[in-house]
């Protein structure tokens, strides 16, 4: 009975030194101090950002311990804390804004373990307070820093400094929607470690540097809307782990490379509103794993039949719409069964169109108008009325739909007109026929006279004829519209 009664026991001093050890470790760690250098770099450097009113000593004595910093991490190295994660800005509720007047102070360079730089919407006013990057000492960061990014500063000026090619530990390299000017550095080439690349929304120009086709560790690349022009580099085949490709709003040129077919894991590729000329290059069919193809407002040129289109299954949304494609619409589109959005508007294409449209099971927008599309619609009503105006066909003259579908004006499709009818007069020969028409708006002559004869209206002063319309529903144009015969008054003598 003894050795069961003192199983409690034990279990209690097992429990008791536990909590020892771990009150003791808790005691260390928050007592843990910090580098006297480092703490003054990261109460100048805050400052610097949010302004001199700022009294970091006073309202975070301990910036890493208890009193932390909204936006600042820390972590523990040697006994003793340091700065790995500095985030200015209106990020979080609690984060530090940034004042009018800011400036970078040379104590950001002094943080020995920074990891992580990010200033959020800190230089908004280019006009009265511009300010540039800072030229030199980037390279302390060269072997630490992983992830630097500058987002929403409109009054962040100059040029991207080519220190930043030192940092040869960064994986992610985020520039988005600054004021920033020039060239893109080429020895931005030698960060072989960066896996997000995204320059979107300055002032760049000038060419894509081919170093960045080395960088194949690439998941992330987007240097939209800005200038830059030239040809795009075909070492950009090499980035065989890229994910996305965004390369739009900007003066490319050029051919599209068949490099491009080698990037087989891309989901996102956008081209859109470049100077791409050439025809759609066949190696597009190779992107087996692409989602979205967005190319619009290029004078490509060509036709749609260069890609074997029913290769790329994984297509969600495909925008080819203002190349200046010519020809058909071939039917393996109508085969991508994933397909949402279908842009094929303001090109030269002509043709028929494939019933197989409408039966794609995924699609909810399909845009045709702004061609040369011709022939009869041969879609449902029901597919009229779930689509309404997101199925576009207006503006293809020689386009028609049925009589008797989209019997109301909110089923048919929205800018298209009725094929015509031919009406068929038996018994009358064709000056007669030519007569009828010479009302206004080629309408049957208002003015002929109505008689009655056996129940039935008789046409003109000098020949009476018995009346036997036969309507011959042609579906093709012609100047007589059954919609067009003026109304007859059936009257009857008894």
């Amino acid at each position: 009975m003894k050795n069961f009664t003192d199983i409690p026991r034990a279990i209690s001093v097992v429990v008791l030194l536990f909590l020892c050890v771990w009150c003791k470790g808790q005691e260390e760690t928050s007592a843990a101090p910090m580098e006297k250098t480092e703490k003054e770099a990261l109460y100048s450097t805050i400052q610097g950002f949010v302004g001199n009113l700022w009294n970091g000593s006073d309202l975070y004595p301990d910036p890493c311990g208890w009193t932390p910093i909204q936006g600042v991490s820390c972590d523990l190295f040697d006994g003793f804390w340091y700065v790995t994660a500095l985030h200015i800005g209106p990020i979080e509720e609690n984060s530090l804004d940034c004042a009018p007047e800011v400036e970078f102070r040379p104590d950001l360079f002094a943080f020995k373990r920074l990891k992580s730089l990010s200033l959020f919407s800190c230089f908004v006013s280019p006009r009265l307070h511009p300010v540039s990057l800072p030229t030199h000492s980037w390279e302390v960061f060269s072997s630490i820093l992983e992830s630097l990014e500058f987002r929403s500063n409109p009054g962040l000026i100059g040029q991207i400094p080519t220190g930043f090619g030192h940092l040869r530990n960064l994986q992610s390299l985020v520039l988005l929607e600054n004021g920033l000017t020039g060239e893109l550095p080429t020895n931005i080439g030698n960060l072989t470690n960066l896996r997000r690349l995204v320059l979107s929304a300055n002032r760049f120009k000038g060419q894509i540097p081919y170093s960045f086709g080395g960088l194949d560790k690439l998941l992330i690349v987007d240097l939209s809307k800005n200038s830059l022009s030239g040809p795009l580099p075909s070492t950009f085949g090499g980035l065989t782990s890229l994910l996305k490709l965004d390369l739009s709003s900007n003066q490319i040129e050029g051919k599209i490379p068949s490099e491009i077919g080698n990037l087989r894991n891309l989901t996102l590729l956008d081209l859109s509103r470049n100077n791409f000329t050439g025809g759609l290059t066949q190696s597009l069919q190779e992107l087996c794993s692409l989602e979205e193809l967005l190319l619009s407002n290029n004078p490509i040129g060509g036709d749609l039949s260069s890609v074997e289109w029913h290769r790329l299954q994984g297509l969600v949304i495909l925008d080819l719409s203002n190349l200046g494609l010519t020809a058909g619409i071939p039917d393996s589109i109508a085969g991508l069964k994933r397909l949402r959005f279908l842009g094929l508007n303001d090109n030269k294409l002509t043709g028929n169109l494939s019933p197989k449209l409408a039966a794609m099971p995924s699609v909810g927008a399909i845009y045709l108008n702004g061609n040369n599309l011709t022939g009869e619609l041969k879609f449902s009503e029901g597919f009229y009325g779930k689509m309404g105006r997101r199925f576009g066909a207006w503006n293809n003259p020689n386009l028609c739909y049925p009589n008797g579908v989209g019997g109301s004006a909110s089923h048919g499709p929205y800018g298209v007109r009725q094929c015509h009818q031919e009406v068929t007069l038996y018994g009358v020969d064709a000056d007669s026929k030519s007569s009828l028409g010479n009302g206004p708006n080629g309408s049957l002559n208002q003015n002929s006279q109505s008689m009655a004869s056996l129940g039935f209206p008789v046409y003109g002063a000098d020949v009476l004829w018995c009346l036997f319309l036969s309507v011959n529903v042609t579906r093709r144009f012609t100047t007589l519209d059954i919609n067009g015969i003026d109304k007859i008054e059936h009257r009857s003598d008894g």
